[in-house]
């Protein structure tokens, strides 16, 4: 039996209002992925009053995902987008950095693609 691994993985850190959110994506995502996630970013932001929110997405193993799961990620990105001020997509498909440009359009803050991990951690860092 072969298994294919997919999901989220999150890292979060907090220094005052100020959050670094890393997610890795692998795989295919599917609702259940984003059901397990969300409640984990959901509950970081709303401990802090205006959080000021800067995030690497590493899209290197992203195969893409299932519809629903695609709603689920707008849905996080309404609902949180004006709390975001850097998104730093690091991946190595074509068609990530097309899905960055229109990711951008629900986020205050700015979002680049990178196809070079250390250029996306200077960029967010800046």
């Amino acid at each position: 039996m072969k298994y294919e691994r997919h999901g989220l993985s999150i890292g979060i850190e907090r220094v005052e209002n100020h959050f670094l959110l890393s997610l890795k994506a692998r795989g295919k995502l599917t609702h259940e992925d984003y059901e397990t996630i969300t409640p984990m970013i959901d509950s970081a932001l709303s401990e802090v009053k205006d959080p000021k929110v800067k995030a690497i997405i590493d899209g290197t193993e992203l195969e893409g995902w299932e519809p629903r799961a695609a709603w689920d990620d707008f849905k996080i990105g309404l609902k949180h987008g004006n709390e975001f001020e850097k998104i730093a997509i690091y991946g190595n498909k074509d068609w990530q950095k097309f899905a960055a440009k229109i990711g951008s359009w629900f986020v205050t803050g700015e979002v680049q693609y990178f196809n070079d991990y250390d250029q996306a951690i200077r960029w967010i860092h800046e």
